[in-house]
């Protein structure tokens, strides 16, 4: 259960902050969270997870009380140069940066639980070697 929004006006290192936000969020915190951002990337990643629980729902047939959000990401797509005319004639480019963000929704009885830790290894002892003095006189 995926959706993807492709070619988004948005620069993807301002849409990344809001989906790390939300990464391996259920999808009603995931909702609280993205309700009450007041940015950009907070609406159009709230469409996008909409989308990804219509997909869950109709396709599927999955309830989205039962979702969690296993992979969301945001690359980035083509750049659109643009030119700001300067004084002498002179020109600046500006790059108008898109996105393609992308949610991927699994059930919540399919979350991959942690593996069990190790214990921590002893550290190694600090102290150095007694050095062996030979003795004079022999």
């Amino acid at each position: 259960m995926r959706a993807i929004a492709r070619y988004v006006r948005i620069p993807p290192r301002k849409a990344r902050l809001v989906i790390d936000l939300v990464r391996g969020k259920t999808v009603q915190e995931a909702r609280v969270i993205l309700n009450n951002l007041p940015n950009k990337a907070a609406r159009l990643t709230r469409k996008v997870l909409e989308s990804a629980v219509a997909n869950a729902m109709h396709n599927d047939g999955f309830d989205p009380r039962e979702l969690f959000i296993a992979h969301a990401c945001v690359d980035e797509g083509p750049r659109w140069k643009r030119i700001l005319p300067k004084d002498r004639g002179r020109a600046f480019r500006i790059l108008k940066r898109t996105s393609h963000i992308t949610i991927e929704l699994m059930p919540i009885m399919a979350r991959p639980h942690p593996a069990p830790r190790r214990p921590a290894r002893p550290a190694p002892s600090t102290q150095t070697p007694q050095s062996t003095t030979q003795e004079e006189g022999a």
